[in-house]
């Protein structure tokens, strides 16, 4: 093959790629729409194909069953969000910043109710499927985790904190954050969060976090 058409060929490639990444993201779309509305058991994959505006022959040659489809979307939703809530400046010496404005984040990102409606699908669906609740934990829960105990890390090394488990300190400051608001949100009790919320939420996290982990005088 001459150079040319080894261009060619490359370029074409390129496109087919391309082709085929807006077609994932096309039926993912679709999916994603019917799983919101029908839950995974009432969802099908002749209703996922029609909303994502595809042939299910084509449908099926993405994703071979309606448990790989949901595992790849749900997997995406949570890995996106702890990829964009859990980006942590470690070299950044103003501890009670870098908290405050990830616990802000985190809180927004939670209350949404799509957020709310796909934890909502996993729990249901993981009593059949017993993976999806570990490959959802491990893709969002756990990698937040770990990128912000790896954070903490730095600053302990720093004696911006004190000594402490920080793999420990960092699910405490999470939870602190959400203080039983998930639980709420979950079983749709006491009305919507409102943003007001959110700042006070944070700020009593910090305070309680700071008391238990802040650097000793």
């Amino acid at each position: 093959m001459v150079a040319g058409e080894e261009s060619l060929a490359g370029d074409k490639a390129s496109v087919r790629s391309v082709a085929e990444t807006d077609k994932r993201r096309q039926i993912l779309d679709g999916a994603r729409s019917v799983f919101m509305a029908s839950g995974f058991d009432g969802a099908s994959m002749g209703e996922i194909a029609k909303a994502a505006g595809v042939s299910k022959g084509t449908l099926y040659v993405y994703f071979d069953s309606k448990e790989a489809l949901f595992e790849a979307l749900t997997l995406e939703e949570k890995r996106g969000l702890a990829e964009a809530l859990f980006q942590l400046d470690a070299d950044d010496p103003d501890v009670r910043g870098v908290l405050t404005r990830l616990g802000e984040t985190y809180l927004v990102h939670m209350i949404r109710p799509d957020h709310v409606a796909i934890i909502r699908m996993v729990i249901g669906a993981t009593e059949k499927f017993p993976r999806f609740g570990q490959a959802f934990y491990e893709a969002g829960p756990a990698q937040g985790v770990a990128r912000l105990t790896a954070y903490l890390d730095r600053q302990v090394a720093a004696g911006r904190l004190r000594q402490a488990d920080t793999e420990l300190a960092a699910k405490h400051f999470l939870h602190l954050c959400q203080a039983g608001l998930l639980t709420r949100l979950l079983f749709a009790a006491g009305g919507p969060v409102t943003q007001a919320e959110i700042a006070p939420r944070v700020s009593e996290a910090i305070r309680v976090f700071f008391a238990a982990y802040g650097a000793e005088d």
